[in-house]
């Protein structure tokens, strides 16, 4: 199965380093919170990014990403410096990708909008959880459009109530023009997310990247990113 980041893996792993300074970054591992000798699941690794972070702060960590060519870069890395993950090819939606594995967190970064099947990777990851323990996930703020911006959740030529899979105009130097996303209503995730037994915990919307401000004057009047925590019940 050819995977949409397949044809971008190295323009994703060059724009998305391991630096961790970011305030979405900072919030997703503030709710996190403490993972030592927590078995966690990374749901769209990708090229192990978020990965290798949880597993340096003693996570028994597997990554699970639907690109293989990712994954290849992501085994090529821990062969260099070995942190004990464990990288499968496997696709969120299917619960059988996990076969029964169980897990103390699944965490889940800037990847949900790229999953077609919202519904089937939840029940892979409330599957996947112990009662009461936690999914974590960020995601570009459903709520606003931008179109040809990468913060863009959604079309500038569409309204918010157009759900669906839609990709930002012009060149293809943005992530978003080259793989696209899917667009669902804030209301789609909140009560998805209740349907398998997630419970809210709490959320969280960090500002943007200070360069992001300076160039689009319209990121600092209003959210970019929306970073979540929720319960297994």
């Amino acid at each position: 199965m050819t995977a949409r980041y397949d044809a971008v893996a190295e323009f994703y792993e060059v724009g998305w380093p391991d630096f961790y300074d970011d305030e979405v970054s900072i919030a997703l591992f503030d709710l996190v919170g403490t993972v030592d000798g927590l078995a966690v699941l990374d749901l769209g690794c990708g090229h192990g990014r978020m990965s290798r972070e949880l597993a340096r702060r003693g996570a028994h960590v597997v990554g699970i990403d639907i690109s293989e060519v990712l994954l290849e870069r992501a085994r090529l890395l821990e062969a260099d410096d070995p942190l004990a993950i464990e990288y499968r090819r496997g696709d969120a939606a299917i619960p059988t990708t996990l076969e029964g594995q169980r897990f103390d967190m699944v965490v889940c970064s800037m990847a949900l909008a790229d999953i077609d099947d919202l519904d089937g990777a939840l029940t892979t990851i409330a599957g996947a959880l112990n009662t009461g323990a936690f999914f974590v996930f960020s995601l570009l703020h459903p709520c606003f459009p931008g179109g040809e911006h990468v913060s863009a959740s959604w079309s500038s030529s569409k309204r918010y109530y157009d759900e669906g899979w839609w990709s930002a105009d012009g060149e293809s130097s943005t992530l978003r023009q080259q793989v696209g996303a899917n667009h669902r209503m804030l209301s789609t995730y909140l009560n998805a997310l209740a349907r398998h037994r997630l419970a809210l915990d709490e959320l969280r919307e960090p500002l943007p990247p200070e360069g992001w401000t300076q160039d689009k004057p319209e990121a600092a009047a209003r959210p970019v990113f929306l970073v979540g925590r929720f319960r297994k019940i």
